[in-house]
Order: C-alpha cells, then structure tokens, then sequence
C-alpha cells in the first residue's frame, strides 16, 4: 500500500545543516512525502542528490522495475543545492576519461528541454533552464594562447566554439574588464540550470510511480548496514536503516555523494572484503547576491584559471591539507541573483560559512567586475546568501561508477566532485545499462572500482 501525504519540511539549525534556509526548498511545493508499507523493491538507491535521484528516474523510465530512494536528510541538501548549475563543456578537457560522459549528459539535458519545450512547458520555469553559453576568460597572453588552443580543439570534435579578442569580448560581456591581453573562449551552446528546480522537477516525476507502487522515498533515514544473503553471503539483497529492513532483489546503488567514502567503509568493515572508496569532502563557497542591478550577465563567466585549480589537489598531495583555493565563477540565475564563485578546500565535513572565504570570492571577482569595486560587500548585507557545500572529490579527478568486486548486486556511483549535476543523467543511464546488462551509451571501464578502490 502506497501513502502520499504532504509535510512540513524539518530544517535543521544552520550549524548542522546549512543548504536550506527556515523555508521550503526553493522551486519545490512543502515536502511531499511517498512511502509504503511494503519493504521489497527491485533497485535500492542510497542518496538522494541529483545523482540518486536521477538513477532512480532511469529505471523508473526505461524499465518496469521498482525503487526505492533512502537518504539520511532530504533531496537537495548536499553538494547539489549548493552549486552554480552549469552545464558547461567549456573547461572541459577532450579526450579525458569524463570527457564523453559529460557530453552525453549534456546531450540528455539539452533533450529534456527541449521535450518539455514540445510539450508546451516551460524549461526555465521548470529546471531554471537557461542556454546562456559560457565565456572561459584569459587575461594574460599565455592564457589567451591556450585559449586558442582549446578552441581549436573544441571545434575539430564538432562543437561550436569560437575565440574572442579583448574587443570582441567586451561586446559580448560589456561588463568585464577588458584590455590588450584579454581574451575568452566562447560556447553558444552551453547552459545552466537551477538546482533546486530541476530536483523538485524529478521528484515529482518519479513520484508519479508510487500510484503503480513502483517508487517509494524514505528521507531521514541514515542507512546503518548491509542485507547479504544467508547473513554472511556475497549477495547484498538490501540495506538495514536507522527504522527498517529495505530489500533491493536486483540492486542496491550507494550514491551518497563525499559521504560514500566513509559509508562505505562502515557498511563493509565485517564483510572481509578489502575496499577504500577514496571520496573525500572538498569543501566549497558560492556567494549569492539576490536582486542584484549594478550590472547584467549576457552569458556564464568563469577564469582560465579554474580547471587549474579544480585538479590541484589530483595527485600527490595530502588531501588532509586544506589547499585552499579561489577561482573567479560568475552567473546570474533565472531571478536575476548574480552568482559568484568559488573556493574549494579540505577541511573535512566542516560546513560553517567562513567569511573570510566569502571576502576573497568578492575580491577576485572585482579584478574581473571593476564596478564591484565600487560597492562594498557590508552594502548587500540583507541581499547576499552564502551557499556552502561538500564536494565529493575523487583523487584521480572522475567518478567511480560500477559494481562492488566481491559482492553481488552492489554498485557505486560517487566522487563526481563539481560536475554531479552536470554528468547526473549520463550517470544514470550508465548505471541503469550496467545493472540490466545493456551496452553502454559511454565506455564505463575508466570509472570501475576495480582498480581504483580495491
């Protein structure tokens, strides 16, 4: 028996839990809830992030399996509620393991869009869809010369790209400080979306299954142990929670984001089998201006610089240091908050807003925005949020996407540090063709855990 039942959202205090303000989530109705007192289902899905989320989505819609989804805290509360929400292929590198992935993401977002557009739906309204493009801006001669570099290797793989001069720039983003040296790679063709309206955009298409019982969510629920067959077997059959047994018969998906390193490594501790999930919590700060009219973004801006500092923790260092790092992001979304980035760091599962972080993402934003300079940050008080996430950081820089060796019908999908929502529905579907045995869209051999956790 399935029950749909409407309830008020619980928020934790801003300490414990600081992706959500004393409201409902925004783009989302009060929390809606649907459970069922059966506790059997085809797939289990632990996490209910965008990756979670949309792996459930998949085999709710391309196949006649049931589901169930079960997260410690509520959808939305992680790493994807508090990200930027670009679909960018700009700072992405050809040829890189995550490099086909992330197109066919794309691919699949811009899909999506465009059905609800031949639905007679709103994209915007319902996701936060904007196809924006993205300007990657260079501002000294060695930068605008692998500028060009990239450009050139964007367009000899088919996407549309051009590269802008310091006049041509300014053109297209009259706010931006331009001079001799500047320079931007340009895609027409990306997007962003808005998080929060894309999750409750996919919950409410999932929950349209409840009515034929094959979905179900179990929220505030942490997940505290593994179902094997015969007790000890290697057949994982579901997983124990905090409140009940809840058995997947043909999978069980940890995507629990920077949390399944460690839960991982609790739900295996007595199952003998030698596995380190590496995914780590890289901590990261975006400052949101609401209302903001001192200036308008024709497009999303992000430094030269930033995929530099996304990999510079990739190999060889300690990711028990803190490596801080800021690298100029800049958006606007679809209400018109301006929307500045980012830092990232290793500082564990601290999620406190760090004010001094906050200053300098508006200080290496005003090298790029001169009218900031003229505003002092104290002005937008009343205006300005601080979203702060956990990253789930993976060493060698893409996620770990398959089965678990030594256990049957156990599978991950984690460590996608800042692209979740940029790679979600690629993930989901490599997931869902790796669980019914179809051929996969995208070679899913370079994201193993064989080799990389064992």
């Amino acid at each position: 028996m399935v029950s749909i039942f409407l309830q008020s959202p619980t928020f934790l205090t801003p300490k414990n839990y600081p992706f959500s303000s004393p409201r409902t989530r925004r783009g989302a109705s009060p929390l809606l809830r649907v459970t069922a007192s059966r506790s059997s289902y085809d797939v289990v899905v632990v996490g209910g992030g965008i990756i979670g989320l949309t792996i459930a989505r998949q085999f709710l819609t391309g196949s006649d399996l049931s589901v169930a989804v079960v997260d410690k805290a509520v959808p939305c509360s992680g790493a994807t509620g508090a990200g930027q929400g670009y679909i960018w292929m700009t700072h992405k590198k050809p040829g890189s393991d995550v490099w086909d992935l992330t197109l066919r993401s794309h691919q699949l977002w811009h899909n999506l869009a465009e059905s609800l557009n031949n639905e007679g739906l709103d994209p915007e309204e319902l996701l936060g869809w904007k196809k924006t493009g993205s300007l990657l801006i260079g501002r000294t001669s060695e930068e605008c010369v692998a500028l060009k570099q990239k450009v050139h290797e964007l367009s000899e793989i088919g996407l549309r790209t051009e590269y802008l001069s310091s006049g041509d720039l300014f053109l297209k983003e009259p706010s931006v400080l331009v001079d001799y040296d500047s320079g931007a790679a340009f895609l027409p063709d990306d997007s962003q979306l808005d998080a929060h309206r894309a999750v409750a955009y996919i919950e409410k298409g999932n929950r349209e299954f409840a009515t034929q019982g094959r979905y179900a969510e179990f929220y505030h629920e942490p997940v505290t142990g593994l179902i094997r067959s015969e007790g000890h077997g290697t057949e994982v059959t579901g997983v124990q929670t905090s409140k009940r047994y809840l058995y997947g018969k043909k999978a069980t998906i940890v995507a629990a984001g920077c949390w399944s390193g460690s839960l991982m490594h609790e739900l295996l501790k007595n199952c003998n089998i030698s596995l380190d999930v590496p995914v780590k919590p890289r901590k990261g700060h975006l400052l949101v201006v609401e209302n903001f009219d001192s200036f308008h973004l024709n497009h999303g801006i992000m430094e030269a610089g930033y995929a530099n500092h996304q990999s510079a923790s990739a190999s060889g260092l300690d990711v028990d240091e803190r490596m801080l790092s800021i690298s100029m992001t800049a958006t606007m979304d679809t209400t018109g908050n301006l929307v500045l980035g980012s830092s990232r760091e290793f500082v564990g599962f601290d999620t406190e807003a760090d004010e001094f972080i906050v200053r300098c993402i508006w200080e290496r934003a005003a090298e790029f925005f001169p009218k900031l300079r003229d505003i002092s940050l104290e002005d937008f008080i009343r205006n300005r949020k601080v979203r702060v996430g956990l990253r789930p950081y993976m060493p060698d820089g893409k996620p770990v996407i398959g089965s678990v060796p030594g256990l049957q019908n156990l599978y991950l999908a984690a460590g996608h540090e800042g692209g979740g929502l940029s790679m979600a529905l690629g993930t989901a579907e490599m997931v869902s063709d790796i669980v019914l045995g179809k051929p996969s869209q995208v070679a899913s051999s370079p994201f193993g855990v064989e080799g990389r956790c064992c």
